[in-house]
């Protein structure tokens, strides 16, 4: 009798790799302290006291215990649209909004509504991985984009038109990036945006880490160039700025057919986004924005004391910076990324997420999700890491 099979477009790809790092972490004997956790991007302060008195009083309503709009709630669409419109100075209503279960899931929705088995999307190199094995068990083609580190790795206009001159259905960008850290100015995003609408292409910018950019300036202007609806789709996630990822609330903000085609992905996939974290957020978005801008401020400071450690570990190089993270190139040439990070972990008390898992031509790195930790924590990479070899 033939075995049951599983669909080889799944099982070929790697196990999710947050666990792996987990467990290395676990085998960690505490000898240089206690363990310095740069690994997952979550919030390294807890949620505001109200947000969480509001998850409670919607979660236990009974209004939010039935189905919802596949879309999302009214009220947090309206208060999302609202806040875009200041963000970017533009025209956005309701119906361009569409709530999600966190932005992993506003990914693959935008993916499945704009591409096929068989089509392809283009993405940088390195890449956030789930968006990777995302299109990767879709069967949609991953055209890469290198980055390089000399330009920070921030993408060029030239190396955008190769890989639409492949065809691709879309382009997928993340900034401030993932796993980087690095900020696209805002002529570069203008000028791909018009590469794709020339092309016939999307383009996808996921936005997740938008509220820790420093200083106030509109992150880009596409929501004001006329028919942007036709070729833009931003991605969003409320799980950074409100520290509630558990919750897995995320947005889209598209033209009304793009969140017309995603809402037939979304009523598959999980038909609607949780209703209570909806309900609660529509109410933290302008109540607690004073509160987000503190936390942007320590999140701004705590990049600041990862910059003054690195300076003093001049064999340890930090290549790029920015928002959650810092791509930081180990001086161990030649070695996996992923052994050092095990090694670290293991042996330092250090969590961080092999440079390999954003890309096989990332070896030379490791990413610090410096968000998580505060900056007397931050400050305890100086002795472990120069202390720090390998077995």
């Amino acid at each position: 009798m033939p075995a049951a099979s599983f669909n080889p477009l799944v099982s070929k790809l790697s196990p999710p790799p947050v666990p792996s790092v987990f467990a290395w972490g676990r085998a960690y004997d505490g000898e240089c302290g206690p363990l310095i956790d740069l690994s997952q991007a979550v919030p390294g302060y807890p949620p505001h006291p109200d947000m969480l008195a509001w998850l409670a009083e919607s979660a236990g309503s009974r209004a939010y215990a039935g189905y919802g709009p596949i879309e999302g709630e009214t009220e947090l669409r309206t208060a999302y649209a609202t806040e875009q419109q200041a963000i970017y100075g533009a025209n956005v209503t309701v119906d361009n909004i569409h709530i999600t279960a966190g932005c992993n899931q506003a990914f693959i929705a935008a993916a499945m509504a704009l591409a096929g088995n068989g089509d392809s999307v283009g993405l940088t190199e390195p890449f956030y991985f789930n968006q990777e094995t995302t299109l990767g068990m879709l069967g949609i083609r991953r055209e890469l984009l290198p980055l390089d580190p000399a330009t920070g790795f921030v993408p060029t206009l030239e190396g955008v038109h190769a890989v639409l001159a492949k065809g691709v259905k879309a382009i997928a960008l993340v900034s401030p990036n993932n796993p980087t850290g690095a900020i696209y100015p805002a002529d570069l995003l203008r000028d791909i945006f018009e590469a794709c609408r020339s092309a016939g292409a999307f383009l996808i910018l996921d936005e997740t880490y938008r509220d820790f950019l420093p200083g106030h300036e509109h992150p880009h202007d596409l929501l004001s160039v006329p028919g942007w609806e036709d070729n833009l789709i931003l991605l969003y996630s409320f799980s950074k700025s409100f520290c509630i990822p558990g919750h897995r609330l995320g947005a889209i903000t598209a033209g009304p057919r793009a969140v017309a085609e995603i809402a037939k992905v979304m009523d598959n996939l999980q038909i609607c986004a949780p209703r209570a974290p909806q309900a609660a957020v529509a109410r933290a978005i302008p109540a607690l924005r004073d509160w987000r801008e503190v936390n942007r401020a320590e999140i701004l400071a705590r990049a600041e004391t990862l910059k003054s450690v690195m300076a003093d570990l001049p064999a340890w190089k930090m290549d790029s910076i920015g928002a959650y993270f810092a791509f930081i190139r180990h001086p161990f040439d030649g070695q996996p990324s992923a052994l050092i990070a095990e090694q670290l972990a293991k042996r330092a008390g250090i969590l961080c997420i092999p440079g390999a898992y954003f890309g096989d031509s990332q070896q030379a790195y490791l990413r610090f999700a410096f968000a998580n930790a505060d900056s007397e924590t931050i400050r305890g990479l100086t002795a472990r890491l120069t202390n720090f070899i390998l077995d």
